[in-house]
């Protein structure tokens, strides 16, 4: 229970200071707007960092499903305790996005373009084509779950290793983001893409359920993909 509950602290801040930034630079009116994407990757790279210390106080500071499963699929994780940890990081996401719209509603008000809105709460890709998509997502949860791997193999000082994980999702978006929004997470797009679709936020337009499925897919196939190629070079 207590590695339940952490996972759903840490998920909830990774999404409330994630989602959070993204809403900081589009929304109208905040003091953050137009920012920029270095701004986002790096207030991305942060939240990971804090939603991994906290999650880690008592587990395993997973915040993420690909993550899970492919910890699991290379036998870093019992896969017994899988639902439990992704139930617990939808759980959080939800309510981490719940809080962004809470702390920026009259930024959303004061916001005409729905896409902008949509962009607070979930990803969607700078160029629509499915197959390319997908595969963006594929790569960028490739190299988080295989990274992760291999820092599992170093060593590093007490207390280091979510900073050295924050600076990996800033690398993951300043390099491979700017397609696909770099989800690379499927708790993190589709907890609060249902929140978008939920919620009476004004003018919110379509949640675009069409593309969903790709934030969601990606990433774990991303994981189990990098977990296989990590236990066949590290047996």
């Amino acid at each position: 229970m207590s590695a339940f509950v952490s996972e759903i602290i840490g998920t909830m801040l990774l999404i409330l200071l994630g989602n959070g930034v993204v809403a900081g630079v589009v929304l109208r009116h905040s003091k953050a707007e137009n920012s920029g994407w270095i701004v986002i990757t790096m207030g991305w790279g942060l939240a990971v960092m804090i939603g991994v210390y906290a999650a880690g106080i008592y587990g395993g500071a997973h915040i993420n499903p690909a993550v899970t499963i492919g910890l699991a699929t290379a036998g870093e994780f019992p896969w017994a305790d899988v639902p439990l940890y992704i139930l617990a990081q939808f759980i959080g996401a939800i309510i981490g996005a719940c809080l962004v719209f809470i702390h920026y509603k009259p930024h959303y008000d004061a916001t005409d373009d729905p896409g902008l809105k949509l962009a607070t709460f979930s990803t969607a890709p700078g160029i629509r084509s499915t197959p390319f998509n997908l595969i963006g997502e594929i790569i960028g949860t490739f190299v988080l779950v295989f990274a992760l791997l291999s820092f599992g193999a170093n060593t590093f000082a007490d207390g280091l290793n979510p900073l050295i994980v924050g600076f990996l999702i800033v690398s993951i978006g300043l390099s491979l983001g700017g397609t696909t929004g770099y989800a690379i997470n499927p708790a993190r797009d589709l907890g609060p893409r249902i929140v978008h679709a939920l919620l009476p936020i004004k003018g919110k337009g379509s949640s675009d359920w069409g593309y969903s499925w790709i934030p969601v897919v990606g990433p774990i196939i991303g994981g189990v993909i990098a977990a296989l190629i990590y236990n066949i070079l590290v047996p």
